[in-house]
């Protein structure tokens, strides 16, 4: 099973998704979220494979979400306002994000990495 890890280096929780699939020697591409953002496309996929909420595919606590002023406009966005805004920088997206093409894990927890990745 070949994975795609999304992450960003600096981001603590991507460094910890990371040593987890490395320490059970889990295979998988990595990709620079900011430098190479999943395309609209790539990211309407996941988020219909993963069954979140779309809003659960936002950094919520990064700076650009707040410059946006997303708290809010999320509530009154389209799903497809959404996912154009999340394709139009990679650090809106909360990371890591980790897929199979068919399973997605958004964030890290090492109980729902073991279970989905394990």
């Amino acid at each position: 099973m070949a994975l795609t890890l999304y992450w960003y280096p600096k981001c603590g929780t991507c460094r910890k998704a990371k040593k987890w699939l490395d320490d059970r020697e889990v295979k998988y591409e990595e990709i620079h979220i900011v430098d190479n953002p999943p395309s609209r496309a790539e990211l309407e996929t996941m988020y219909k494979n993963s069954g979140l909420e779309i809003k659960k595919f936002f950094n919520t606590s990064g700076q650009k979400y707040r410059e946006l002023g997303m708290k809010d406009r999320i509530k009154e966005a389209s799903e497809e306002e959404l996912l154009d805004l999340l394709a139009s920088d990679g650090m809106l997206i909360k990371r890591p994000i980790v897929t199979d093409s068919e399973k997605v894990t958004v964030g890290f927890k090492e109980e729902q990495f073991a279970e989905t990745w394990g």
